[in-house]
């Protein structure tokens, strides 16, 4: 792992510098656009998740006093909201309706519910790239009862925030948390470029480093929030995703690696 910067800067010609080692704050995909960049500017990729998702113990969810059960509609987020709720009511020993409703924030996350129910496009919404694109679906179902969403433990909640705009009645029930996975094995690893996707992610670079020196490694960050963490942690942003002109992060590096590796 590279050797915290005390001085926030903006990037400059002198850090486009030649690369040859990416580490990119998620797990492996089995596809991603990132093999292809591998290959095209023969450069090595690791994936390693800078973040952890543990179940909330039982004694914990407990004191929510809910029972899933008594909740006619269920909203989904992620695929971790999916996992998370059906170990809850095999925990809490719940008998799930085959008349529960469920809405999803996308299609992958309604997909992925077949791991656990038996698919019916009747019981199962989803939309396009957020909850936000099921607000008629809310409207419809508003008088079916009070909605449960099944969430973490890390604040602010967009999909929360989105609801309260809604006629509906919804609890939101932390079932599992976020917490910094444990790098210590990357502690004498250097890499060119460090790509991270969630503020999460900052947070978990300290925890383990709390002694983190930026120097020449170059940082990428996708979305705001994590672009914002960067710089509060006085850190320089080398690149950033999405813009007008890279939409994903694959195109944000690719296109520094068009000016680095030339």
């Amino acid at each position: 792992m590279p050797t915290k910067t005390t001085t926030i800067a903006t990037p400059d010609a002198d850090r486009v510098k030649k690369v040859r080692s990416i580490l990119v704050s998620q797990p492996k995909p089995e596809r991603s656009p990132y093999f292809d960049i591998e290959e095209k500017y023969k450069i090595q990729v690791d994936w390693r998740s800078f973040i952890q998702v543990d179940p909330l113990p039982e004694k914990e969810f407990r004191r929510q006093r809910i029972r899933p059960e008594d909740f006619p509609c269920v909203i989904f987020t992620s695929k971790n909201a999916v996992d998370h709720y059906f170990k809850v009511c095999e925990m809490m020993r719940s008998r799930i309706s085959e008349m529960t409703k469920y809405f999803c924030g996308t299609e992958a996350i309604a997909n992925y519910l077949q791991k656990f129910i038996i698919y019916r496009k009747r019981k199962v919404f989803h939309g396009t790239k957020s909850i936000a694109d099921l607000a008629n679906y809310f409207n419809k179902h508003k008088d079916a009862g009070t909605f449960l969403m099944p969430c973490s433990d890390t604040g602010k909640n967009d999909s929360a925030e989105f609801l309260r705009t809604t006629k509906i009645k919804f609890y939101e029930s932390v079932m599992y948390r976020t917490v910094s996975a444990d790098l210590s094995d990357l502690k004498d690893i250097k890499y060119d470029i460090l790509v991270f996707f969630s503020q999460l992610d900052i947070k978990s670079l300290f925890e383990n480093f709390p002694d983190f020196e930026q120097g020449p490694t170059r940082i990428a960050a996708f979305g705001n929030s994590t672009a914002q963490a960067v710089e509060d942690a006085g850190l320089i942003l080398d690149i950033k995703a999405p813009t007008p002109e890279t939409p994903s992060m694959a195109m944000a590096l690719e296109a520094y690696l068009k000016k680095s590796n030339k």
